[in-house]
């Protein structure tokens, strides 16, 4: 097998990653494309960091077991099969599944810190960037976390405000200028992943 091509999807949350990620994923058979996302490498929730009001941060870079997630993409840079046990959320009732993640020539990293962590960063070899501006990412977080989380608005907007929006402007924004590719996503994404898709299918040797 060749070796295969990574590409790092990063942005700040509510940007439209996951969305982006199975509309990515969905343009390709599976034995083509392999993801690995950081959400797996959270670290144990006794060693979360909690704010000055006792609330866990997990927003911040060393919320992320980034040793063993640059382990494991460097693995799969050399065509090694990874296996890993899904985050749960912290949720004591999920039953973690564990997750067998396979060489494929094309290898997407994903998540908000695979530009900051320089151990991962430095085996990209394409970086992509999902941009949104603030209005457009809180109005996503909110609608996602009621739904999705069953957080109250109160809780979603304080984590946003003290959590989720400085990390954007410390971790993640700064690298923007790194990206390879920046796709805007406020309403919709589709000439971006076009791009995005043609690419990466001329390196598979995809018609």
């Amino acid at each position: 097998m060749q070796q295969p091509y990574l590409v790092g999807i990063t942005g700040g949350s509510a940007s439209g990653k996951t969305t982006f990620l199975k509309r990515l994923l969905a343009a390709f058979p599976a034995h083509e494309i392999c993801l690995i996302s950081q959400d797996n490498y959270y670290q144990p929730y006794h060693l979360q960091v909690a704010d000055e009001q006792g609330v866990i941060n997990f927003d911040l870079p060393g919320s992320i077991d980034g040793a063993a997630y640059a382990t494991d993409v460097q693995h799969l840079r050399e065509g090694r099969e990874v296996r890993r046990p899904e985050y749960t959320f912290n949720n004591p009732g999920a039953m973690a599944r564990d997750l067998v993640l396979r060489p494929a020539p094309i290898v997407v990293v994903e998540g908000i810190f695979v530009f900051y962590f320089e151990d991962v960063a430095r085996l990209l070899d394409l970086k992509v960037y999902i941009d949104a501006q603030e209005h457009v990412k809180l109005h996503r977080r909110i609608v996602r976390d009621q739904i999705e989380r069953g957080l109250t608005l109160d809780t979603i907007l304080y984590q946003y405000s003290n959590h989720v929006s400085p990390t954007y402007e410390k971790y993640i924004k700064p690298f923007k200028g790194e990206a390879d590719l920046i796709i805007p996503n406020n309403r919709h994404f589709d000439r971006g992943l076009e791009v995005l898709v043609g690419f990466l299918k001329g390196k598979v040797g995809a018609p």
